[in-house]
């Protein structure tokens, strides 16, 4: 299962770890795996190509992805919302596989 928890504060986001795998198909074929990945991966890269990089702190690793917002940005903010909406989204498709977690 992939667990997907959100941190925030009274500021707003603050930190989103994405680990596991959902174990929906075989490796390399698994739609709910590739689904969440492009979606953080999607997020990192916007933020990037964005030159905002600054503003977050990303570690990716096999079945591991940390995104922590150093410094409050409104495009950051908007991009991690979209983010979060997604992968509620994917949550709701595929119950068994992804678990979201809300701390704050």
């Amino acid at each position: 299962m992939i667990v997907v928890k959100s941190v925030s504060d009274k500021q707003g986001f603050r930190q989103l770890t994405v680990t596991g795998h959902a174990n929906y198909g075989v490796k390399g074929e698994d739609i709910v795996c590739a689904a969440v990945s492009t979606a953080v991966i999607v997020t990192a890269n916007a933020v990037e190509h964005l030159n905002l990089n600054h503003v977050i702190e990303v570690d990716v690793q096999e079945g591991y992805f940390k995104m922590i917002q150093k410094t409050e940005n409104d495009i950051v903010s908007a991009l991690i919302n979209n983010l979060e909406y997604t992968l509620d989204e994917l949550e709701k498709q595929y119950p068994k596989y992804i678990k979201k977690q809300k701390e704050g």
